[in-house]
């Protein structure tokens, strides 16, 4: 438009210039060719010279005004820059909102440049390996020797995983992942969490292997010696019996395996009825005392009468488990004391015994799977490890707390303590279970089973 303006004005110039020249006018037709040309010139270069000054920096100056065939290309040049302006306002709009959804995630995120320089990075990621402004090589981050090999040998098909001293105790999987130009995209992930499971995993099939090997290997031999020797029959049934030992240790391993399986997936509220605890104890305890035939004394005080809203074979299983391990521990003479009260509401569910007791340093782990605190003892006493795994499961299920108190040389005592929620009071009179009850009910159950005691005395927790 410009350059068709310009040659219209040159040649209305040139053909006025013409018509006074015919007139015999040349003075005055090249007195207004030179002044419209000079106009033109003057009048372009002013507009070229403003045009190349807004351009110098266009984003903090003006763009200049204009009159006719300049007027119309910068007001075009103008219209330009407010579409632009609005574009690149909803662009940076929505830049900055995906920025802000990226910030939030937890894991880092660093873009990298095809020199593996820091282009931008998350807040997690910025958290994590410390980065701070762009430019600047990753590895000036990121030292680890195995992440060093990694970004060299450029082979980015699997994650690495590994600790930062900047996050002691966590582990991270990194991860590089390349995109459709030069840059590079850098995942940071916190698999701490995972890493643990898989080790408690690994370390579960480890034992479930180790347990069930070693009176896999005492039946074995055994089998093996009856069918190559001969022996007096006084010594076949002692193997025979040895084999029986070894085959109920295996068969009480799998049926606590079963019941934490069934704790762990188990619905809780599709089964929840009113449990009376009183005359559970009692017949728990009468089976504690089958159990431990004489060598300890085991007394029960029940100092109240509620219920408590749970899992009737779950909490029998719980106190079962309790009551077993007391009598496994405490030495021949010892005493064990079974007891339910309510306290401000809540009720306490305690076993105590005057046991060989526990360190310190092994109460936080005595709910593990597993985990003995002497492993010899506890094999020779015939626990299988997960007694006390499915009494935290019971009471984490019974939203209730599991405290244990102990002390080398002066006994031990496991409280389990249910909210007040789960605490029902009675709706109607009943008698308060006495010690004199639990004494008769032992006694009746003792004659009863008099030929099963050897059976029930490696049992820990009943079939899920």
């Amino acid at each position: 438009m410009i350059v068709v303006r310009t040659l219209l004005v040159v040649g209305a110039l040139l053909l006025v210039a013409a018509v006074l020249g015919l007139f015999d006018r040349p003075v005055i037709a090249l007195w207004i060719l030179i002044t419209g040309l000079c106009s033109v010139i003057v009048y372009n270069t002013v507009y070229v010279a403003k045009l190349h000054h807004w351009s110098g920096l266009p984003r903090n100056r003006e763009l200049p005004l204009g009159i006719g065939a300049w007027g119309q290309t910068l007001d075009r040049i103008s219209r330009f820059m407010r579409q632009d302006a609005l574009e690149r306002s909803g662009t940076s709009a929505e830049l900055e909102r995906l920025h802000a959804a990226v910030d939030l995630l937890p894991d880092g995120l660093v873009v990298l440049d095809r020199f593996d320089h820091v282009q931008w990075s998350n807040r997690a990621a910025q958290r994590i390996h410390g980065i701070f402004g762009t430019r600047r090589p990753i590895d000036h981050f990121v030292r680890q020797p195995e992440f060093l090999d990694y970004l060299r040998a450029n082979d980015f098909s699997e994650a690495i995983a590994l600790s930062l001293p900047s996050q002691p105790g966590r582990v991270f999987s990194m991860k590089i992942e390349p995109t459709v130009d030069a840059f590079r995209l850098l995942i940071t992930r916190d698999i701490t969490e995972a890493s643990l499971l898989e080790q408690v995993r690994r370390d579960f099939v480890a034992n479930v292997s180790h347990e069930i090997r070693t009176p896999l290997t005492v039946v074995s031999g055994f089998v093996e010696t009856l069918m190559e020797i001969e022996m007096p029959p006084q010594e076949q049934v002692r193997c025979l019996e040895l084999i029986k030992r070894q085959t109920a240790t295996m068969e009480r391993l799998v049926e606590d395996l079963l019941t934490l399986s069934s704790l762990e997936s188990a619905n809780l509220q599709a089964e929840t009825t009113e449990v009376a605890i009183g005359p559970m104890l009692q017949t728990l305890v009468a089976d504690s005392r089958v159990f431990s035939a004489g060598r300890h004394k085991i007394d029960l005080t029940v100092d109240a009468v509620e219920s408590v809203r749970g899992v009737s074979n779950e909490l029998d299983s719980a106190i079962r488990n309790l009551l077993t391990n007391a009598v496994r521990y405490t030495p021949e003479g010892g005493s064990i004391t079974a007891s339910w009260r309510v306290v401000d509401g809540e009720g306490v569910l305690a076993v105590t015994d005057t046991g060989i007791g526990i360190a310190a340093e092994h109460l936080p782990r005595l709910t593990e799977r597993f985990y003995r605190v002497d492993r010899g003892r506890s094999r020779e006493m015939g626990g299988t490890g997960l007694g006390l795994a499915i009494v935290k499961h019971v009471a984490q299920r019974h939203h209730a707390r599991l405290e244990i108190d102990s002390r080398i040389g002066a006994g031990s005592t496991f409280r389990l303590r249910f909210p007040k929620s789960l605490v029902v009071m009675p709706t109607r009179t009943q008698r308060p279970v006495s010690l004199a009850d639990a004494d008769a009910d032992a006694d009746a159950d003792a004659d009863a089973d008099s030929d099963a005691n050897a059976d029930y005395a490696g049992t820990v927790s009943p079939s899920p």
